[in-house]
């Protein structure tokens, strides 16, 4: 007798062994590359983004000796491509020197006339100076870098190799450059004639200088200071004539007020407008004037700047003449801004405030070189050290010189493109250091904390990475990104998430198989809508109809509901038989039927709404110019109230009401439930209206915080368009963890005596939960990363701002929009890998939270 299922039974067939060892090793391989392509990415992601945290380098020292003392020197300059350096004694003569080699070229000099030289002032640029002299005039000059680019066939035979680059002739450097070409540098210099500034012919003791090039119409701003205490502000303005083209220059002189007491005036500043004229003494006094008015000059402001006992050392600007940077005997700093306050002790209502404050140098500043290129600048002290910082973010990036290097620096110099730092020290020593700084303005502060900038009332949160002009400070704090990037989600997701999970229980407990099939199929081709489609209808269709129909879209939000509700009321006075034939399509139909009335309703009911709640323009109301916040404190309260008196009905009377209305027959409980809800209805409008009022009277205001100024394309045009982009992902994944719980727990419940939709909310939800959980945070991955609808539909507005009606800039937005124009290896660049990193991190932890909540759901549904 044969014994069943040994004789016959089957071996597998080699090749499904071997599909199976096939598909178990390329899955295997598949997820360890998948792996290996996220840490690379990360890695490269992080290579590129750690050179934003370096701070600066010395490439190269040269160090010689000069032919003047640093006492003797009063500028110091060098040309843009470090090729060249030239310093100005007291007596006028220009020193030009190779900044490289020390090598000597001939000199040139100004003719002073044997006039003592008392102050000096110069522009940002140092090639244009004015200089002061013991007799109370003043004249106006210039050191002047020529480049010219020639052919090696040009260059003169006899010239002096320096080094691999640079060979000189008498007056000249010429430099090799790309190309097979030669770069000629050579100095000019140039001497303006006098003009007389002191009227008791007292010697000049302060002095600025700024230089308005317009072409052939220069404009320059003086402010100068004398021994008596005198002060003026002249503008001078040069005109060429067109035919014969001489020059005439015209001079406005405009004297100061004196301030009272006696004032040894040491500094001079004119600020960026022009307007204002502040002038400071060794003890830190400043006097601010008020030249706006050039027929009424006045002293505007007076204030001090150092504490008792120590001395001004330094008072200049950087780039932009906005920052004004304050250095006293005991080595602080601080840089000060002009700025309006409330309160101000100045007739103009502007008061200078100290903004930034740096770490203290070791002794007292004594030296101060801005640069031409930013806000980087040098600071020299007295022990001759140079630190080397950035006036945003206040870092120290180099420390130079001083006892360590033994080189004791007594005047600085930076290089125009902020590639080298020369110095003179007070033995006639040189020091010629090439550097580089690539990134100065990163700090963890200027990335994720508050900065002050220029022109700003107070610290901030900004994001604005380029300007107009050369002296504009980038802003590059993520913070507003990563603030648009959460608001978007959420309010995507807000709308999003409800709609979708309640489609998905729907879909999956209530309708019958053969509709489901024809519906999910249709849900999920929705997601295959590329996001460019969705942001460009956004952007150019829907934008415009929520903003005509702002009042109907948010009307809609209550009377949709509401026509859901009394649709699902009168479905109950439908006798059993017919409610039945209907259930399924038919049932979606008019569900559908429902909504429809919803929306148009809303349509039509909308300018009566706006007119009753808003005094007839919402966006009016918005920006605070009409209406109080009742109307909109009342729409927020409503939901809030039937939330808390649904839960206390099903807390108290509830249970044993349903219970009541069972006993009746049809349709009579149905209209004894449908009077409950009228009632529990009106309660809630009293409610909401009383406690809408009493916030009201506590000057609760919604405008200002949530809501605010209407702006076309906003968050909650971002939020549908995103939210359409969510939902078919929501929707999908969790209409999959719903249908897999097994039917033996519904039919366990509804034999139990619970009604379908108590099995699908008790039974069914409790056990799918982790899925749904994890179809939502996969749709809340989806929407933090989303891209072209962000960038098309919200205005790209990098701002921290909580009202839904205005705009936004998500991380990767940002990412798309700035890249085309940021320079390989800039800081920009740089920054927005950053931004990529950030956005990574945050989707990591995102996912990893999610997992674990998920774990956790999972386990707990298990122990069910």
């Amino acid at each position: 007798m044969r014994r069943f299922g040994v004789e016959g039974r089957k071996k597998t067939s080699p090749w499904v062994l071997f599909a199976d060892r096939l598909a178990d090793k390329t899955i295997t391989v598949g997820g360890a590359l998948v792996i290996a392509a996220v840490m690379g990415m990360t890695i490269y992601l992080v290579y590129e983004v750690l050179p934003l945290f370096g701070g600066g380098k010395v490439l190269s020292i040269h160090e010689y000796m000069a032919p003047l003392k640093s006492e003797d020197v009063v500028d110091l300059t060098i040309d843009e491509h470090d090729t060249l350096a030239a310093a100005v004694s007291k007596s006028g003569e220009v020193y030009i020197w190779h900044t490289k080699t020390g090598t000597p070229l001939e000199s040139l000099s100004f003719d002073f006339g044997g006039k003592e030289l008392t102050a000096i002032g110069k522009t940002i640029d140092n090639d244009h100076l004015a200089f002061g002299f013991s007799d109370g005039t003043v004249r106006l000059g210039s050191i002047d870098f020529k480049n010219e680019i020639l052919t090696p066939e040009q260059a003169p035979k006899d010239l002096k190799e320096l080094d691999a680059r640079d060979s000189s002739g008498p007056d000249t450097i010429f430099s090799k450059i790309p190309g097979k070409g030669l770069r000629k540098v050579y100095v000019e210099t140039k001497l303006a004639t006098e003009i007389e500034v002191s009227e008791t012919d007292s010697p000049i003791v302060a002095l600025d200088y700024r230089l308005v090039d317009f072409g052939d119409r220069p404009k320059s701003y003086l402010a100068v200071a004398d021994a008596s205490g005198a002060a003026h502000f002249l503008t001078t303005e040069t005109k060429t004539n067109m035919l014969t083209r001489s020059r005439t220059t015209q001079v406005n002189k405009i004297a100061l007020p004196i301030p009272k007491g006696k004032v040894n005036f040491r500094f001079a500043i004119i600020d960026d407008t022009g307007d204002n004229i502040i002038l400071a003494d060794r003890t830190g006094r400043v006097f601010r004037y008020d030249v706006h008015n050039e027929n009424k000059p006045q002293l505007a402001e007076t204030l001090k700047v150092t504490p008792s006992g120590r001395e001004l050392t330094v008072f200049s600007t950087l780039l932009g003449a906005r920052s004004i940077v304050v250095g006293d005997s005991g080595g602080d700093l601080t840089i000060y801004f002009l700025l309006k306050r409330d309160g101000a002790n100045s007739t103009d209502g502007m008061t200078m405030v100290p903004t930034r404050e740096f770490q203290p140098q070791h002794s007292g500043v004594t030296g101060f070189s801005p640069s031409q290129n930013g806000k980087t600048f040098a600071t020299l002290d007295s022990n001759g050290a140079i630190w080397l910082r950035h006036g945003i973010s206040q870092k120290t990036l180099i420390e130079l010189g001083g006892s360590k290097e033994k080189f004791n620096a007594g005047i600085i110099a930076l290089s125009p493109r902020l590639d080298g730092l020369l110095a003179i020290g007070h033995d006639g020593k040189v020091g010629f250091w090439r550097l580089s700084i690539p990134h100065p303005e990163i700090s963890w502060k200027t990335l994720f904390g508050k900065v002050w900038y220029e022109g700003y009332p107070g610290p901030s949160y900004t994001w604005q990475s380029t300007g107009a002009t050369d002296a504009f400070e980038p802003k590059l704090s993520l913070v507003p990104l990563i603030f648009g990037t959460l608001k978007a989600t959420f309010y995507s997701l807000l709308f999003a998430a409800p709609l979708a999970l309640l489609a998905a229980i729907y879909t999956s407990e209530f309708l019958p198989n053969h509709v489901r099939g024809k519906i999910k199929p249709v849900m999920e081709v929705m997601a295959s809508l590329p996001s460019v489609v969705l942001g460009f209808v956004a952007a150019l269709v829907l934008a415009p109809v929520v903003e005509s129909w702002i009042a109907a879209v948010l009307l809609a939000f209550i009377v949709m509901p509401i026509c859901l509700v009394i649709s699902a009321y009168f479905w109950q006075l439908l006798p059993v038989r017919t409610s039945l034939k209907l259930d399924g399509l038919p049932k979606l139909i008019l569900m559908s039927i429902s909504v429809s009335c919803g929306v148009t309703g809303a349509y039509f009911l909308g300018p009566v709404f706006e007119k009753l709640f808003f005094n007839g323009n919402l966006k009016s109301w918005l920006s605070g110019n009409q209406g109080s916040s009742v109307p909109f404190l009342f729409l927020m309260a409503l939901p809030v109230v039937a939330a808390f008196l649904t839960y206390l009905n099903s807390r108290t009377i509830g249970p044993s009401f349903n219970n009541r209305v069972k006993t009746f027959k049809a349709p009579y409980g149905a209209i004894l439930d449908f009077a409950r809800w009228l009632i529990f209805a009106l309660v809630a409008v009293a409610l909401s209206y009383v406690l809408s009022t009493l916030l009201a009277l506590f000057g609760v205001d919604p405008r200002g915080s949530i809501v605010g100024t209407y702006i076309q394309r906003n968050t909650l045009v971002v939020g549908f368009a995103m939210g359409f982009a969510v939902i078919p992902i929501i929707y999908t994944l969790a209409e999959d963890a719903l249908s897999a719980v097994p039917d033996q727990l519904r039919s366990a419940s509804l034999g139990c005596g619970a009604t379908p939709w108590q099995t699908a909310m008790w039974v069914v939800l409790p056990t799918a939960i982790s899925g749904v959980f994890s179809a939502i945070m996969i749709g809340m991955g989806r929407a933090v990363g989303e891209t072209m609808i962000v960038v098309m539909a919200t205005g790209n507005t990098p701002v921290i701002d909580l009202n839904i009606f205005s705009g936004l800039r998500a991380l990767s937005a940002n990412i798309a929009v700035e890249l085309p124009e940021a320079p390989k290896d800039g800081t920009l660049y740089r920054t927005l890998f950053l931004t990529g990193l950030v956005l990574f991190a945050m989707t990591f932890v995102i996912n990893t939270l999610a997992e674990l909540v998920r774990q956790r759901f999972r386990k707990r549904a298990l122990k069910l």
